[in-house]
This record gives C-alpha cells, sequence and structure tokens, in this order.
C-alpha cells in the first residue's frame, strides 16, 4: 500500500499529484528515492491477528486494532454468543464425525454381514476418539487467549528437511494400512 499527500495511490495505475500533473501507472517501478523526493510512502500494513480468536479493523495507515473474543460462552437475553472453546469444541466434534465417517463402512459391514473390523481400521477409529478427546481438553484448560493460540497445530521444516510439529488442535492420526 502506498500513500501520497494523505492519500491511497494504487499500483499500476496513474495518479494526478499535488500539482496536478498525472503521474506513470509506472510509478511503482521507481527506485526508493525517486519515491520519497516526491513524497511518496510506503505502508506496510501489519499482521491481521486469527479471525478465530480476536476481532478486528484496520485503519488506513495499516495499523490493526484487535480485541480478544469471549472464551466463554456468554448469555444475552435468551441469546447465547457462543465463545471461541465452545466453537473450537464443536469443530473438533464436527471433524471427527467427518473423520470417523470414512470407515463407517465397516462398522455397517460388521452390523449386517459379521464381517470382522480390519485391525487397522479399529486402531484408527480409536485413535481419533482419544485424539478428539485430548483436543477437547486441551481446549477446556486452556486459561487465556494466548494458550488457545498455542493449542493450533503449527508444521515447520528446517533447511535440512527435519519436520517440527507444534499444537494439537487438528493434527489427526492417519489411517494405516
Amino acid at each position: 500500500m502506498f500513500k501520497y499527500d494523505g492519500r491511497d495511490i494504487q499500483v499500476g495505475r496513474a495518479w494526478a499529484d499535488s500539482s496536478g500533473v498525472m503521474q506513470s501507472p509506472d510509478w511503482h517501478l521507481w527506485d526508493t528515492s525517486t519515491k520519497a523526493a516526491l513524497g511518496i510512502t510506503e505502508v506496510i500494513p501489519e499482521r491481521t491477528p486469527d479471525p478465530r480468536l480476536y476481532t478486528w479493523s484496520m485503519d488506513g495507515d495499516g495499523k490493526v486494532s484487535k480485541s480478544a473474543r469471549n472464551l466463554s460462552d456468554v448469555v444475552v437475553g435468551t441469546r447465547t454468543h457462543y465463545g471461541v472453546k465452545s466453537v473450537l469444541t464443536k469443530e473438533v466434534k464436527k471433524q471427527q464425525g467427518s473423520l470417523l465417517s470414512q470407515t463407517d463402512w465397516a462398522i455397517t459391514r460388521k452390523s449386517e454381514k459379521g464381517t470382522a473390523i480390519p485391525s487397522n481400521v479399529s486402531t484408527w477409529r480409536d485413535a481419533i476418539r482419544s485424539k478428539a478427546t485430548a483436543m477437547e481438553d486441551a481446549i477446556a484448560g486452556a486459561a487465556d487467549t494466548a494458550a488457545i493460540s498455542d493449542l493450533f497445530l503449527v508444521v515447520t521444516e528446517d533447511s535440512e528437511g527435519n519436520v517440527t510439529k507444534s499444537g494439537i488442535l487438528y493434527d489427526w492420526p492417519s489411517l494405516g494400512s
């Protein structure tokens, strides 16, 4: 985002300076000193916070104002405004159900025909249930917004290809063969 004389100017679009001179649509390709001499400043917007955890707005200069969402449910009159913990717990339950539904065929086949459930499917379904419980417990035990933020899965890879994971949310086990 760039500004000239207090107003936004768009990359790739011509604009008139304060003396009325039209500037080239290629102005963004000028070097930094030329832009500075004309009074063009680059505004780098602040990083926006996670909308699951914060309500936020950004002003014209890229500054972010944020407010943490309520962690707990709030009842106003007869209406319940679900807090972050409830929303995340419902999401975990929804994902758990979706994952388990992928192997419901084995349960149905067992019920209808008596065919054994493959051991890898049974083990995986148990792992999904266990992981969901661990996620729900971690959500319930989080003391504040920062603690909730730390629960989200972050995967990093170093220059040597070593993968590191942090956080528990949405790090589901995969179905082994």
